[in-house]
């Protein structure tokens, strides 16, 4: 507890790489929830210690088969209700589970714990720059009240950058 401030956590925990099942990394972090401030992201610095494996290849092989699409990406339901996620959507979801961290870091308070469920819904949309755009309704799972939340998102991204979140609330309608 820090006086007038909030709560601060240390963490020590082991990162699995999900493209390299079995290779882990350590990282550590601090975690401030802020005292009464529903609104404010918690403050966090993690350090890991190695690293995981390149995406480089996978990340501009991505890239240039999205581009090169004659019409743009549209896909429901990713897992499907097996948990299967087609290979050539694998990157999507990916994406999505990025995305779902930012919006859990940014939406987080020390009572709520989120999972991606689903994503139940992404569409390509066309840019006139680089970077490609996606946008997300993905199906958020708070393990605390067992509500599934419907959450907009939309993620830019480009291998070189990085996936970006531009956008994200909460579908209306749902508390």
């Amino acid at each position: 507890d820090i006086d007038g401030v909030g709560h601060k956590y240390y963490l020590e925990l082991e990162l699995e790489d999900v493209l390299d099942k079995g290779r882990t990394v350590s990282c550590t972090a601090e975690v401030l929830y802020h005292l009464g401030s529903k609104s404010t992201a918690p403050d966090v610095q993690a350090t890991v210690q190695g690293e995981l494996r390149s995406t480089e290849e996978a990340d501009k092989e991505f890239y240039n088969r999205v581009r090169s699409l004659p019409k743009e990406l549209v896909a429901e339901n990713i897992p499907d209700s097996h948990g299967n996620v087609p290979p050539e959507l694998e990157p999507i979801h990916l994406l999505a589970w990025a995305a779902s961290g930012y919006v859990t870091w940014q939406n987080s308070t020390e009572s709520t714990k989120f999972h991606l469920a689903q994503v139940k819904h992404v569409k390509q949309v066309k840019r006139s720059d680089e970077d490609l755009q996606f946008d997300y309704v993905l199906l958020l799972h708070e393990m605390v009240s067992q509500e599934v939340l419907p959450w907009e998102v939309t993620v830019l991204w480009h291998p070189q950058r990085g996936a970006r979140v531009s956008r994200e609330r909460r579908q209306p309608g749902h508390a």
